[in-house]
Order: C-alpha cells, then sequence, then structure tokens
C-alpha cells in the first residue's frame, strides 16, 4: 500500500491537516476500494475552523468512509488537480470517481449532499429504475 508505505494511512479521521499530501494517483486507488472523503482546507483558515465540529459529528457515525484531511495552498499539486479554490472544499470519491462536492459548508445541512449518496443500500449510490 503505498500510501501507507508514505506515513500516510494514517491521514483520515485526523483532526488537523496532512502536511504531506499525497499523489492523485494514491487517492484515487483509495477511491476505488472504497468512499473515501477528502477535505482540502488549512488549519489557519477560519471557514475551516468553523466547519471542523459539524464535519467531525458526521463522520462518527461513518466508520466506514476514509476521510482524507490535507492540507492545502499555492504549489500543492493535490489541490489543483481537484479544482480547489475555496476552503474548505470536501470531494466524495467513490468508485474512482467524484460523487459530490461541498465547498465552505457552513450547515450541517450544507454537508447532506457528501453524506447521502455514501448510505450503501447496495445500489452503489444510484437509484432504482422506475417502472415505465
Amino acid at each position: 500500500d503505498s500510501v501507507a508505505s508514505r506515513g500516510l494511512g494514517d491521514v483520515y479521521k485526523r483532526q488537523v491537516y496532512a502536511a504531506v499530501e499525497p499523489l492523485r494517483d494514491e487517492v484515487d486507488a483509495l477511491a476505488r476500494q472504497g468512499a473515501v472523503l477528502v477535505e482540502f482546507g488549512a488549519p489557519w483558515c477560519p471557514h475551516c475552523q468553523r466547519v471542523q465540529p459539524l464535519l467531525q459529528d458526521a463522520l462518527e457515525s461513518r466508520p466506514a468512509l476514509t476521510h482524507l484531511k490535507i492540507e492545502d495552498g499555492s504549489g500543492r499539486r493535490l489541490g489543483r488537480s481537484f479544482r480547489v479554490k475555496l476552503w474548505p472544499t470536501l470531494v466524495l470519491l467513490r468508485e474512482g470517481q467524484e460523487v459530490a462536492r461541498v465547498v465552505r459548508p457552513t450547515t450541517a445541512g450544507d454537508l447532506a449532499p457528501l453524506f447521502a449518496p455514501q448510505e450503501d443500500d447496495g445500489s452503489g449510490g444510484r437509484s432504482p429504475p422506475t417502472a415505465a
């Protein structure tokens, strides 16, 4: 596991932003194995600080969701590869694809798009077909 070998295996479920960012290929590989929430921000960012209690509450009931908390900034390739412009930006990946994105949330309701498709009902996040 290349993420673990780079010392990033415990990046998820952290209270601090990881200063060492994983490679995009590593994040994509994790997302092919299961749902991954990538949080981009900075420790000094007031918007990032404000959302932490709401995000931690939402994550507590989803232990299977991998949460990567990545410090972003000038020259950070991972954030640029996800087209991050504002902090915090939270991106939900599943099966190697982005399925939800929330930028600068301020309420628990703002976070809902990240967690609604995350529930594993066997549909893979897709709505069941409707009868014609």
